[in-house]
């Protein structure tokens, strides 16, 4: 499965989904039977809110696996192996604790001359210990874990697959760094930010629905994942149905099929969209309706984090430039 370089959020999703075996819906296309929809809706949907560890208290942070992060004071060390907590920790005005990053942690420019430690499937398990982190965060996927774990470190793993999850790992990032309260902070100024950009949103696109890649195999973003529900923010549609699961692969026959009104991707893979069989019959591409984000923009909108907001806005922007299909020349 061949994905972009740089966007290890929404890669670990993906990589979920193909291991739940989205792959089915290459072959199978839209033709799923009442049965499969309702396995791949619970295999493919979003991360459940884990329940509380009972006696836990309700400032404690707590991780997608149900375990509370019990501290007697707040970490002055941490290691980040997910870009989106990375830009979590800094957002919150803690960017000097940060020790160690993953690979693909750029943002903010401060945390590029941190040590850089690996990634989901290769993390550098002896220089994350000799770095002494007393937290280090990941997501759930990350194969470093137990080892971690195993070696006396404290893990808090989280990760984004909805906006209302990326509220929730804001808030328990927040409570890990003892800032109580930060998170539902940073959460409603980003939550303001996406109506902002939703009122510039050409009525000419409200309900119209789009594609939004995030693999050439292809692999989309549907109406689950935290891209597509921004996208809802904003009034459009989604070719792929929640029932699909966040980040469902596709078959191509059922992406032209379904003539979205917009085409969205990196710029690179947008260039070659026409050339793939049978995709120069998508009207969008023909009529170059399409949104195609340059490095630094598609990193905002595949980072379940805090600057989504931002994400919102590049969006908008985009659908600001382009005349909705009644408007299109013929």
């Amino acid at each position: 499965m061949r994905l972009k370089p740089r966007i290890p959020d929404t890669r670990t999703m993906v990589r979920r989904a193909a291991r739940h075996g989205s792959a089915l819906l290459t072959a199978l296309g839209v033709a799923l039977s009442v049965g499969l929809v309702a396995l791949l809706a619970l295999t493919l949907g979003a991360t459940p809110v884990p329940a509380r560890a009972a006696g836990a208290p309700h400032d404690a942070a707590h991780d997608d696996r149900g375990r509370v992060l019990a501290s007697a004071q707040a970490p002055r060390r941490i290691i980040s192996l997910l870009p989106s907590l990375t830009e979590a920790v800094c957002a919150l005005g803690d960017c000097e604790r940060l020790v160690g990053v993953d690979r693909y942690s750029d943002f903010p420019a401060r945390v590029q001359g941190l040590p850089r430690l690996g990634g989901l499937d290769d993390a550098q398990v002896e220089r994350i210990v000799a770095l002494k982190p007393d937290l280090v965060l990941a997501s759930p996927s990350a194969r470093v874990i137990e080892r971690l774990e195993g070696l006396g470190l404290r893990v808090l793993a989280l990760e984004a697959n909805d906006l209302g999850a990326t509220h929730r790992v804001l808030q328990a990032v927040a409570l890990a760094l003892g800032r109580p309260g930060e998170g539902e902070r940073l959460w409603q100024g980003l939550d303001r930010q996406i109506q902002v950009a939703a009122a510039r949103v050409p009525t000419g696109w409200r309900g119209r629905k789009v594609y939004f890649e995030v693999a050439t195999t292809p692999y989309a973003a549907g109406e689950s994942s935290f891209i597509g529900e921004l996208l809802a923010r904003l009034g459009l549609g989604n070719i792929v149905p929640a029932k699909l699961g966040p980040f469902p692969q596709l078959n191509p026959e059922f992406i032209v099929r379904a003539q979205p009104a917009v085409v969205m991707a990196d710029a690179e893979s947008l260039r070659g969209m026409a050339a793939r069989p049978g995709w120069g019959a998508i009207k969008a591409l023909q009529q170059q309706r399409a949104c195609g984000f340059a490095p630094g923009e598609y990193e905002l909108l595949v980072r379940p984090g805090p600057r989504l907001g931002e994400a919102a806005a590049a969006l908008a922007d985009c659908l600001g430039r382009l005349a909705p299909p009644e408007a299109a020349a013929p």
